[in-house]
């Protein structure tokens, strides 16, 4: 157990909170698809999920975590050990121009793994972590060797699994009911995230003075468009699957972002069909992380899907201008860097941990992609130049 130092008492940092008795009232389960198995002690929501168990390496904003949509279909491991310190906004809360105070409207996750949780004590704090993942339906659990469990995946590769939270009277599931469960739920790459992640009309944001950025949503967080608006452009909400107009309400669109999302890039159909119009091709473009994929897929290029994924906040990329940035992250595919040949794209980042394509750009100028998250929340900020580079072409075509 982890032991609070005197000097840390005295400053007034939190202690974690005492591990629960084994008859807490719910307990937890966990299983894999390949038969391995953790259980603990449950919290939230009583119910039973199944999704892709992945990790992310993130130490702080669990709260942008959960709700950013790139994480549907999944059950979210954190390695940090210790979460909740900082609480939860209020229910519904926006920020000045209405959008989510968070990057959503709610919880996207199917589950949530810790290895421990601590009572919240921070002044815009609303609720616990507990709390809002039982108002929102969504099964955790605490108190499992979630560094055994990243390290299984590392080796092993993402797997579906079931997350299985009821009241310890109940009992405990067997792994046979459970692998029945995940043999009759959807794979991962199958599913249709699309309904529950993307608008189904569009939206106009931002002042009637400013030029028209139209965003191809599969799911694109709070912060992208916030980090648009900020740097005084409009931003045209359209849905995944929504031809980008010329005009909207009689404004020229200038611009054509393609965010971020959950699932197989190669499923989004009508997205790169709509990527590869001649029209479309000569906006200034910026794609990031799923946005990245779909434009490579546009232009002839492949996708694949990585072993364990890259999710957290310290990722480490290199620039072809001899750079070195850390970037948040959160993506389970990348762009095969050979098959950008041929298709006018040419490589601008990488990754030196594993060699992937970080991001391309084309030989004129007009489009941007990068992998991770420049707006960075959470995250560090350092990339925010990407979002001037765009917005700087925007205004030019104005």
């Amino acid at each position: 157990m982890l032991r609070a130092t005197p000097f840390l008492v005295a400053v007034g940092f939190l202690t974690p909170e005492p591990a629960q008795p084994r008859d807490a009232a719910l307990r937890g389960t966990l299983f894999l698809e390949d038969g391995t198995r953790f259980d603990g002690i449950g919290f939230g929501a009583a119910a039973r999920s199944v999704g892709e168990v992945v990790f992310t390496t993130g130490m702080v904003g669990y709260p942008e975590s959960l709700t950013d949509p790139s994480y549907r279909g999944q059950i979210l491991t954190f390695t940090y050990p210790l979460l909740g310190n900082y609480g939860v906004p209020p229910a519904g809360a926006r920020d000045a121009v209405g959008l989510p105070q968070l990057e959503s409207d709610g919880i996207q996750v199917r589950g949530v793994l810790v290895r421990g949780t601590t009572r919240p004590n921070h002044w815009s704090s609303a609720r616990s972590l507990e709390a809002w993942l039982a108002e929102e339906g969504v099964p955790g659990i605490r108190g499992i060797d979630t560094r055994r469990l990243t390290e299984h995946l590392r080796a092993e590769g993402v797997v579906r699994g079931v997350i299985d939270v009821a009241p310890a009277d109940n009992g405990t599931p067997g792994d046979t009911e459970l692998a029945r469960a995940i043999a009759q739920a959807p794979a991962y790459a199958d599913e249709n995230f699309m309904a529950e992640v993307a608008p189904r009309s569009p939206t106009l944001w931002g002042r009637a003075t400013d030029p028209v950025v139209a965003v191809l949503d599969c799911g694109v967080k709070a912060s992208i468009v916030r980090a648009l608006l900020d740097r005084r452009v409009a931003v045209l909400r359209l849905p995944y699957d929504h031809e980008v107009p010329t005009r909207f309400e009689g404004r020229r669109v200038r611009g054509l972002l393609v965010g971020n999302g959950p699932g197989d890039p190669e499923q989004l159909a009508p997205t790169i069909e709509e990527l590869g119009r001649p029209a479309n091709r000569e906006l200034p473009t910026l794609g990031i992380c799923l946005g990245q994929q779909l434009l490579a897929l546009a232009r002839g290029a492949r996708t694949f899907k990585l072993k364990y994924g890259h999710r957290g906040q310290n990722k480490t990329i290199w620039f072809s201008d001899g750079r070195a940035l850390i970037m948040s992250e959160n993506h389970g595919y990348a762009v095969d860097p050979a098959s950008l040949d041929g298709t006018g794209l040419v490589p601008w980042a990488t990754n030196p941990d594993d060699g992937t394509l970080e991001g391309f750009r084309d030989a004129r100028g007009r489009l941007l992609a990068l992998q991770g998250h420049p707006e960075g929340h959470p995250g560090p900020q350092e990339a925010g130049f990407v979002f001037d580079r765009f917005v700087s072409s925007v205004r030019r075509r104005a």
